[in-house]
């Protein structure tokens, strides 16, 4: 029973970085109507920029996921602004073509600056909390309630701020958007820098735990993928039920069965997904 506990912690927190991720993925696809394939390698970037404040300039863990986070923006909306923006009439086969070829970008930019090694954060946070006999590292408590209180922000933001409700208008109707007075192209820019700006917290947040890579990215980009379509495409309350449960999933079979099983988790739901309901679970949200 401590283990499942011990487990379905470990999931949690895991849920909240596919969270994290997946909500910035699902926004993109909803306002730009386009799968960002470079999703993950801004995730990348973002561990690594993290990596950068912390260890070499020496700010506090905090202040360096801030920096990064800031940096990123500015990065997502120049990748709009210079990548997809002058795509926005072409076939949506081009765009994914385009994300591809920035992802590679990313990639060797990451590796000329810090190698192809495998580098290794240290925790800035240690000491652990003890709930029904479970050990649970102060690190993942960190994730865990910071996942929240990003989240309730984004939905304040998205709910009650004008600059988030105009990324809904864009989503339900473009066009109508566009026709009272929303600039569809200065949403586009906001919502790829905010998508950046959210993965590299999730990054910042998981790189003490995890080590870091110039290709980390590629294997979250599958499970963020996989979490939207199980959620529905564009389907904000489907991108987080979908990531807790992929998470806790994955977790528990990677426990109770094998690691292999575990990676394994994203793509058996994926498969089974798109075979018995390819909309995936809040489809209406997204027929909206």
């Amino acid at each position: 029973m401590t283990l499942f506990i011990q487990q379905l912690f470990n999931g949690v927190a895991l849920g909240g970085v596919y969270c994290l991720a997946a909500i910035g993925l699902t926004l993109v696809f909803g306002v730009l109507r386009i799968p960002n394939l470079a999703h993950g390698s801004l995730y990348m970037l973002g561990a690594y920029v993290t990596y950068f404040f912390l260890t070499t300039v020496g700010v506090p863990y905090v202040a360096a996921i801030g920096i990064a986070a800031l940096i990123l923006f500015v990065l997502g909306v120049l990748l709009e602004r210079l990548v997809f923006h002058p795509l926005r009439n072409s076939p949506h086969t081009h765009h994914m073509i385009a994300a591809i070829g920035a992802m590679f970008f990313f990639q060797a930019v990451a590796q000329a600056i810090w190698g192809a090694d495998f580098r290794r954060m240290e925790t800035p946070i240690s000491g652990s909390l003890h709930i029904l006999g479970a050990e649970i590292s102060a690190q993942r408590i960190v994730i865990i309630v910071t996942a929240v209180v990003v989240l309730s922000l984004l939905t304040w933001f998205i709910k009650r701020s004008i600059h988030g409700q105009t990324i809904e208008a864009i989503e339900q109707d473009r066009t109508g958007s566009a026709l009272v007075g929303i600039n569809p192209a200065m949403v586009s820019m906001l919502t790829l820098g905010l998508s950046a700006l959210l993965v590299t917290i999730a990054a910042g947040l998981v790189s003490p735990i995890n080590l870091l890579s110039p290709t980390m990215g590629d294997s979250l980009n599958l499970k963020v993928f996989a979490i939207i379509i199980l959620g529905g495409l564009g389907s904000l309350p489907g991108a987080i039920v979908g990531s807790f449960a992929l998470a806790i999933a994955e977790t528990m079979t990677s426990t109770y069965i094998s690691s292999a099983v575990g990676e394994a988790v994203a793509f058996i739901v994926l498969v089974a997904v798109l075979a018995i309901k390819p909309t995936g679970l809040f489809a209406k949200a997204v027929q909206r």
